[in-house]
């Protein structure tokens, strides 16, 4: 969803929040609604192949695809093959279709599916029983869902939900009235293992979660730059990224010591134009300051001669990865274990 969040979603004391959320909640109610009717009506398909699937409670990004990544990484060292399924969001292509890395691009697949191609064989499909049959003809064991825990249609073996530790679940109320997907009384009985992604102590929606109905593990997690920051310390940064949560990114290059002279918050699977490609450039030039993204962000300039080219020319992404205590991973390996 191009989505720009609101402010009041997360900040819910002001008298103005909350009449704007209390007028919205009819629409929530009817939006929650829509989505238990269709999982009523559907009989998800039920795959040869054991699915893990990767999930959100609320709209945005609040760590999904590190965590489907690390999720790779982790059968890769049991010596399995993992393979991705995504819808492809903010692509044309409807699929099934096996993503190609060196010849497919975000316009044809979506920017994470690109992202996800790196680490395993992905899967773009819009219907995900047809890309999970599809993929039961490849050389697999496991496929990996990213999104799609509120999904009917295909049967899951394990759900993994990431939670964005410093934002939490914001008012807990269902879209538009905030940002849950579906109401947790519906989502937390069905969450099998939580990851809280970021630093500090877990976020006070747990309890909520909790008393909805959740009964599985809960583990603590960061992200982290894959390579050391020294290439970042002490330098003069021109940032842009369209992503859910901007200001994440631009905290995790302050704490890199990155000295941000610019940063340029775009909306979330943001399609850079022309215009917006000089003035980074222009930013950059005239401030002699390093042009810096995201990884994801990065995928999604086009490439070529023009000056789309010379963007992602000039541009380095910041590549993070999941990290959890050693304690932790052991028991994420384990329910991991669980389904194969």
């Amino acid at each position: 969803m191009h989505l720009n969040q609101p402010d009041w979603w997360y900040e819910n004391q002001r008298l103005l929040n909350r009449f704007i959320t209390l007028l919205l909640q009819p629409a929530g109610a009817a939006y929650n609604l829509a989505h238990r009717l269709r999982t009523q009506l559907h009989t998800p398909y039920d795959s040869k192949l054991p699915v893990v699937c990767v999930g959100n409670f609320t709209i945005g990004g609040g760590g999904k695809t590190p965590t489907a990544i690390h999720i790779a990484k982790l059968y890769k060292q049991m010596g399995l093959k993992p393979v991705f399924l995504t819808r492809g969001y903010g692509g044309r292509e409807a699929g099934p279709h096996l993503v190609d890395a060196q010849r497919d691009d975000a316009e044809r697949v979506g920017d994470e599916p690109l992202l996800l191609a790196r680490h395993a064989p992905t899967l773009v499909s819009r219907s995900r029983e047809k890309g999970a049959q599809y993929l039961e003809n490849l050389e697999a064991d496991v496929i990996i869902m990213d999104d799609g825990f509120q999904n009917p249609t295909l049967k899951k073996d394990l759900c993994v939900i990431a939670i964005d530790n410093q934002s939490g679940l914001g008012n807990e109320r269902v879209f538009p009235a905030g940002p849950l997907r579906a109401s947790l009384s519906w989502q937390a009985p069905r969450a099998d293992l939580i990851l809280m992604i970021g630093a500090g102590e877990p976020h006070r929606c747990l309890e909520s979660v909790k008393s909805k109905g959740f009964t599985g593990n809960v583990l603590e997690a960061t992200t982290t730059p894959v390579e050391t920051p020294d290439w970042l310390r002490d330098k003069s940064i021109v940032a842009f990224t369209g992503i859910a949560r901007p200001q994440k990114f631009m905290d995790t290059l302050s704490q890199q010591g990155a000295q941000i002279g610019a940063f340029y918050a775009f909306p979330d699977h943001y399609r850079f134009r022309t215009d917006d490609a000089r003035s980074l450039l222009a930013a950059a030039e005239s401030s002699s300051a390093t042009l810096v993204t995201t990884e994801k962000d990065w995928l999604r300039i086009p490439k070529g001669p023009d000056i789309f080219g010379e963007l992602k020319t000039r541009s380095k992404p910041m590549v993070i990865s999941l990290q959890l205590a050693p304690d932790g991973e052991s028991r994420f390996v384990e329910q991991l274990q669980s389904v194969i």
